[in-house]
Protein backbone atom coordinates (compact mmCIF):
# COMPACT_ATOMS: atom_id res chain seq x y z
CA UNK A 1 0.00 0.00 0.00
CA UNK A 2 1.37 3.41 -0.94
CA UNK A 3 1.46 6.34 1.47
CA UNK A 4 -1.37 8.01 -0.43
CA UNK A 5 -3.54 4.88 -0.38
CA UNK A 6 -3.04 4.60 3.38
CA UNK A 7 -3.82 8.28 3.90
CA UNK A 8 -7.09 8.24 1.99
CA UNK A 9 -8.33 5.22 3.92
CA UNK A 10 -8.79 7.61 6.83
CA UNK A 11 -12.38 8.85 7.17
CA UNK A 12 -11.53 12.57 7.28
CA UNK A 13 -10.81 14.93 4.42
CA UNK A 14 -7.17 15.68 3.60
CA UNK A 15 -5.33 19.01 3.29
CA UNK A 16 -2.65 19.28 0.61
CA UNK A 17 -0.22 22.20 0.55
CA UNK A 18 1.74 23.28 -2.51
CA UNK A 19 5.00 25.20 -2.54
CA UNK A 20 7.66 25.58 -5.19
CA UNK A 21 10.67 23.58 -4.02
CA UNK A 22 13.81 25.62 -3.27
CA UNK A 23 11.89 28.91 -3.12
CA UNK A 24 13.64 31.15 -2.31
CA UNK A 25 16.60 28.89 -1.49
CA UNK A 26 17.39 25.38 -0.26
CA UNK A 27 17.66 26.05 3.47
CA UNK A 28 14.52 28.20 3.67
CA UNK A 29 12.54 25.74 1.58
CA UNK A 30 13.47 22.88 3.89
CA UNK A 31 12.40 24.95 6.90
CA UNK A 32 9.07 25.73 5.20
CA UNK A 33 8.46 22.05 4.39
CA UNK A 34 9.14 21.08 8.00
CA UNK A 35 6.81 23.81 9.25
CA UNK A 36 4.01 22.74 6.89
CA UNK A 37 4.26 19.15 8.10
CA UNK A 38 4.38 20.19 11.76
CA UNK A 39 1.33 22.41 11.15
CA UNK A 40 -0.75 19.40 10.09
CA UNK A 41 -0.48 19.29 6.30
CA UNK A 42 -1.46 15.80 5.12
CA UNK A 43 0.27 15.84 1.72
CA UNK A 44 3.16 17.99 0.53
CA UNK A 45 3.02 18.97 -3.14
CA UNK A 46 6.40 20.21 -4.35
CA UNK A 47 6.64 22.20 -7.54
CA UNK A 48 9.84 21.47 -9.45
CA UNK A 49 11.26 24.86 -10.54
CA UNK A 50 10.86 25.31 -14.30
CA UNK A 51 11.50 28.22 -16.65
CA UNK A 52 8.15 27.94 -18.46
CA UNK A 53 5.49 26.82 -15.95
CA UNK A 54 2.50 27.19 -18.26
CA UNK A 55 -0.12 25.98 -15.74
CA UNK A 56 0.95 28.49 -13.11
CA UNK A 57 -0.29 31.98 -12.41
CA UNK A 58 1.98 34.91 -11.56
CA UNK A 59 2.50 34.00 -7.89
CA UNK A 60 3.81 30.52 -8.63
CA UNK A 61 5.71 31.64 -11.73
CA UNK A 62 7.64 34.12 -9.62
CA UNK A 63 8.35 31.42 -7.04
CA UNK A 64 10.00 29.30 -9.74
CA UNK A 65 11.94 32.35 -10.92
CA UNK A 66 13.25 33.00 -7.40
CA UNK A 67 14.35 29.40 -7.00
CA UNK A 68 16.06 29.28 -10.40
CA UNK A 69 17.75 32.64 -9.83
CA UNK A 70 19.30 31.17 -6.69
CA UNK A 71 20.69 28.21 -8.62
CA UNK A 72 17.97 25.58 -8.11
CA UNK A 73 18.49 22.29 -9.96
CA UNK A 74 16.38 19.17 -10.33
CA UNK A 75 18.94 17.16 -8.37
CA UNK A 76 18.62 19.62 -5.51
CA UNK A 77 14.87 18.99 -5.48
CA UNK A 78 15.59 15.28 -5.06
CA UNK A 79 18.00 16.17 -2.23
CA UNK A 80 15.29 18.25 -0.59
CA UNK A 81 12.91 15.28 -0.60
CA UNK A 82 15.62 13.02 0.85
CA UNK A 83 16.17 15.55 3.65
CA UNK A 84 12.42 15.68 4.36
CA UNK A 85 12.41 11.90 4.59
CA UNK A 86 14.87 12.13 7.49
CA UNK A 87 12.08 13.50 9.70
CA UNK A 88 8.74 12.72 8.02
CA UNK A 89 6.77 10.05 6.17
CA UNK A 90 4.18 12.51 4.85
CA UNK A 91 3.21 11.73 1.23
CA UNK A 92 5.11 13.90 -1.27
CA UNK A 93 3.77 14.68 -4.74
CA UNK A 94 5.96 16.16 -7.47
CA UNK A 95 4.23 18.90 -9.49
CA UNK A 96 6.41 19.04 -12.58
CA UNK A 97 6.60 19.50 -16.34
CA UNK A 98 7.44 16.90 -18.97
CA UNK A 99 10.48 18.70 -20.36
CA UNK A 100 12.23 18.26 -17.00
CA UNK A 101 11.43 14.55 -16.90
CA UNK A 102 12.27 13.90 -20.54
CA UNK A 103 15.55 15.81 -20.35
CA UNK A 104 16.83 13.55 -17.57
CA UNK A 105 15.45 10.36 -19.09
CA UNK A 106 12.04 9.10 -17.96
CA UNK A 107 13.27 5.95 -16.25
CA UNK A 108 16.22 7.74 -14.67
CA UNK A 109 14.01 10.55 -13.37
CA UNK A 110 11.48 8.16 -11.83
CA UNK A 111 14.22 6.05 -10.28
CA UNK A 112 15.82 9.12 -8.68
CA UNK A 113 12.42 10.28 -7.46
CA UNK A 114 11.69 6.93 -5.83
CA UNK A 115 15.12 6.76 -4.20
CA UNK A 116 14.63 10.25 -2.77
CA UNK A 117 11.20 9.38 -1.34
CA UNK A 118 8.69 10.81 -3.82
CA UNK A 119 5.27 9.14 -3.69
CA UNK A 120 3.49 10.50 -6.76
CA UNK A 121 3.99 12.44 -9.97
CA UNK A 122 1.75 15.09 -11.49
CA UNK A 123 3.17 16.05 -14.89
CA UNK A 124 1.15 19.13 -15.81
CA UNK A 125 1.64 19.17 -19.56
CA UNK A 126 1.56 15.42 -20.25
CA UNK A 127 -1.88 14.23 -21.42
CA UNK A 128 -2.75 10.60 -20.65
CA UNK A 129 -2.86 9.75 -24.36
CA UNK A 130 0.88 10.47 -24.55
CA UNK A 131 1.89 9.28 -21.08
CA UNK A 132 2.56 5.60 -21.79
CA UNK A 133 6.30 5.65 -21.04
CA UNK A 134 5.78 7.78 -17.95
CA UNK A 135 3.03 5.52 -16.64
CA UNK A 136 5.16 2.40 -17.12
CA UNK A 137 8.17 3.97 -15.41
CA UNK A 138 6.04 5.10 -12.48
CA UNK A 139 4.56 1.62 -12.14
CA UNK A 140 8.05 0.13 -12.27
CA UNK A 141 9.12 2.24 -9.28
CA UNK A 142 5.77 2.13 -7.43
CA UNK A 143 5.08 5.84 -7.89
CA UNK A 144 1.46 7.00 -8.02
CA UNK A 145 0.29 8.76 -11.19
CA UNK A 146 -1.80 11.89 -10.69
CA UNK A 147 -3.80 13.16 -13.67
CA UNK A 148 -5.85 16.32 -14.11
CA UNK A 149 -9.52 16.77 -14.89
CA UNK A 150 -10.61 20.33 -15.68
CA UNK A 151 -13.93 22.15 -16.09
CA UNK A 152 -13.53 21.78 -19.86
CA UNK A 153 -12.91 18.02 -19.78
CA UNK A 154 -15.71 16.23 -21.62
CA UNK A 155 -17.31 13.52 -19.52
CA UNK A 156 -16.65 10.83 -22.13
CA UNK A 157 -12.91 11.52 -21.78
CA UNK A 158 -12.81 11.04 -18.00
CA UNK A 159 -12.44 7.21 -18.21
CA UNK A 160 -9.36 7.67 -20.39
CA UNK A 161 -7.84 10.04 -17.84
CA UNK A 162 -8.56 7.81 -14.86
CA UNK A 163 -7.51 4.56 -16.56
CA UNK A 164 -3.85 4.71 -15.49
CA UNK A 165 -4.22 7.10 -12.58
CA UNK A 166 -3.52 6.20 -8.97
CA UNK A 167 -3.21 8.05 -5.67
CA UNK A 168 -5.95 10.57 -6.44
CA UNK A 169 -7.51 12.56 -9.27
CA UNK A 170 -6.65 16.26 -9.31
CA UNK A 171 -9.68 18.33 -10.25
CA UNK A 172 -8.83 21.84 -11.43
CA UNK A 173 -11.81 23.70 -10.05
CA UNK A 174 -11.38 26.81 -12.23
CA UNK A 175 -10.36 27.31 -15.83
CA UNK A 176 -7.00 28.94 -16.35
CA UNK A 177 -3.83 28.99 -14.29
CA UNK A 178 -3.15 28.72 -10.57
CA UNK A 179 -4.03 31.68 -8.38
CA UNK A 180 -6.32 32.88 -5.62
CA UNK A 181 -10.06 33.31 -6.31
CA UNK A 182 -12.82 35.01 -4.35
CA UNK A 183 -15.30 32.11 -4.43
CA UNK A 184 -15.62 28.37 -5.00
CA UNK A 185 -16.74 27.20 -8.44
CA UNK A 186 -20.53 26.91 -8.57
CA UNK A 187 -20.47 23.60 -10.47
CA UNK A 188 -17.95 21.86 -8.18
CA UNK A 189 -20.38 19.23 -6.84
CA UNK A 190 -21.59 18.37 -10.32
CA UNK A 191 -18.08 18.00 -11.69
CA UNK A 192 -16.80 15.90 -8.80
CA UNK A 193 -19.83 13.63 -9.10
CA UNK A 194 -19.04 13.13 -12.79
CA UNK A 195 -15.49 12.03 -11.98
CA UNK A 196 -16.67 9.63 -9.28
CA UNK A 197 -18.87 7.82 -11.80
CA UNK A 198 -15.72 6.50 -13.47
CA UNK A 199 -13.20 5.88 -10.69
CA UNK A 200 -13.04 4.86 -7.03
CA UNK A 201 -9.96 7.07 -6.56
CA UNK A 202 -10.19 10.05 -4.20
CA UNK A 203 -10.87 13.37 -5.88
CA UNK A 204 -8.87 16.36 -4.67
CA UNK A 205 -9.61 19.91 -5.77
CA UNK A 206 -7.16 22.75 -6.31
CA UNK A 207 -6.70 26.10 -8.08
CA UNK A 208 -8.25 29.19 -6.54
CA UNK A 209 -8.74 28.07 -2.92
CA UNK A 210 -7.33 30.65 -0.55
CA UNK A 211 -9.18 30.84 2.78
CA UNK A 212 -10.75 28.63 5.46
CA UNK A 213 -14.33 29.15 4.25
CA UNK A 214 -13.39 27.99 0.76
CA UNK A 215 -11.48 25.04 2.22
CA UNK A 216 -14.60 24.07 4.14
CA UNK A 217 -16.87 24.36 1.10
CA UNK A 218 -14.56 22.25 -1.04
CA UNK A 219 -13.98 19.67 1.70
CA UNK A 220 -17.72 19.09 1.97
CA UNK A 221 -17.61 17.86 -1.64
CA UNK A 222 -14.12 16.53 -2.39
CA UNK A 223 -11.80 14.09 -0.61
CA UNK A 224 -8.93 16.55 -0.41
CA UNK A 225 -8.28 20.27 -0.71
CA UNK A 226 -5.17 21.66 -2.42
CA UNK A 227 -3.91 25.16 -1.61
CA UNK A 228 -0.81 26.74 -3.11
CA UNK A 229 -0.77 30.38 -4.23
CA UNK A 230 -2.00 31.86 -0.95
CA UNK A 231 0.89 30.12 0.83
CA UNK A 232 3.51 30.88 -1.82
CA UNK A 233 2.52 34.56 -1.82
CA UNK A 234 3.73 34.87 1.79
CA UNK A 235 7.23 33.85 0.74
CA UNK A 236 7.36 36.64 -1.84
CA UNK A 237 5.90 39.25 0.51
CA UNK A 238 8.47 38.53 3.22
CA UNK A 239 11.50 37.47 1.18
CA UNK A 240 14.76 37.90 3.07
CA UNK A 241 13.17 37.61 6.52
CA UNK A 242 12.89 33.90 7.31
CA UNK A 243 11.34 34.24 10.79
CA UNK A 244 8.57 36.42 9.34
CA UNK A 245 8.03 34.01 6.41
CA UNK A 246 7.72 31.04 8.75
CA UNK A 247 5.39 32.81 11.17
CA UNK A 248 3.16 34.07 8.33
CA UNK A 249 2.95 30.58 6.78
CA UNK A 250 2.22 28.98 10.16
CA UNK A 251 -0.68 31.36 10.80
CA UNK A 252 -2.04 30.98 7.26
CA UNK A 253 -1.87 27.18 7.19
CA UNK A 254 -3.43 26.88 10.65
CA UNK A 255 -6.31 29.04 9.42
CA UNK A 256 -6.70 27.04 6.22
CA UNK A 257 -6.66 23.68 8.00
CA UNK A 258 -9.33 24.93 10.41
CA UNK A 259 -11.68 24.74 7.42
CA UNK A 260 -11.33 20.95 7.17
CA UNK A 261 -14.39 19.34 8.81
CA UNK A 262 -13.60 17.52 12.07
Amino acid sequence: MTRLEALFQQPRKQFIAYICALDPDYATSLEICKLLIESGVDVLELGVPFSDPLADGKTNQLAAERALANGATTDQVFELVADIRKFSEVPIVFYTYYNIVYNQGIDNYCQKAKQAGVDAMLVLDLPPEEAGEMVEACKRYDIDRIFLVTPRTLENRIPRITENASGFIYYVSFEGVTGERTQVAADLQERVNAIRKYTPLPVCCGFGISNADQVNQVAEIADGVIVGSSIVRLIAENEGDNPVILNAIKEKVSSLISGIPA
